[in-house]
């Protein structure tokens, strides 16, 4: 069994940890021993685990662990990778159980996190620390690049590209054959039915830009 631990032990990590034990369930395969949080205090004990320090201590731990980003912003989980330069570190893909993964030319990189209900059906292609959270659904020959996050219900047609670190609302859905710039926010309940320009936050039915920020 591997160790594992969590970046972050607010809600999503709290729900990351019942991942795990979803697929300790049916085949023992990690040793969960705790959250990493640089928000809360060393030792503090998370539904029974406890905090075992923050990134810096992390990042000095001197044998091989496992670890996942119990995080959903983007930026936030980019900043985390290119803190964390520890060797003795690995970022494994989470899978529940209950995804319907094709075995037709599917593609998953490391550090990704798929909750329960999810469907990701054929020919796509997903980055690293990509965050599909709980009942997505991602369409035939899609594209998701690095450290993009999708909060629940979210549907992505087929031949959609998402592009590095975009943030997805709760139930929001993605018309087929659409870019969705680098760093975009996408509200909640939006319904995209054009492609959309980095950088920006699109809300509604149909999705538009009401403001573009800065990035790093």
């Amino acid at each position: 069994m591997q160790d594992i631990v969590i970046i972050g032990a607010g809600g999503f990590g709290r729900e990351v940890k019942t991942i795990i034990d979803a697929v300790n369930k049916v085949k023992k395969t990690y040793n969960f021993i705790g959250y990493y949080d640089d928000g809360i205090e060393k030792g503090t004990l998370i539904n029974n685990f406890p905090v075992l320090g923050n990134l810096q201590d992390l990042n000095a731990i001197d044998k091989e662990i496992s670890v996942l980003l119990g995080v959903g912003d983007p930026t936030t989980k980019s900043k985390i990778v290119t803190f964390l330069s520890n060797e003795k570190i690995n970022f494994p893909t989470l899978i529940h159980p209950l995804v319907q993964i094709s075995n037709d030319e599917v593609t998953i990189s490391n550090g990704c996190i798929i909750c329960g209900g999810t469907i990701i059906t054929c020919n796509i292609k997903i980055g690293s620390f990509v965050t599909l959270n709980l009942m997505c659904t991602v369409g035939h020959d899609s594209i998701i690049d690095n450290f993009s996050s999708f909060m629940p219900s979210v549907n992505i047609s087929g031949e959609v590209h998402i592009q590095e670190k975009v943030y997805v609302g709760t139930g929001a859905k993605i018309i087929n054959q659409l870019t969705i710039g680098t760093g975009t926010i996408v509200g909640a309940g939006a319904v995209v039915s054009k492609s959309l320009p980095d950088y920006c936050t699109a809300v509604g039915i149909p999705a538009k830009p009401i403001k573009f920020h800065n990035h790093d």
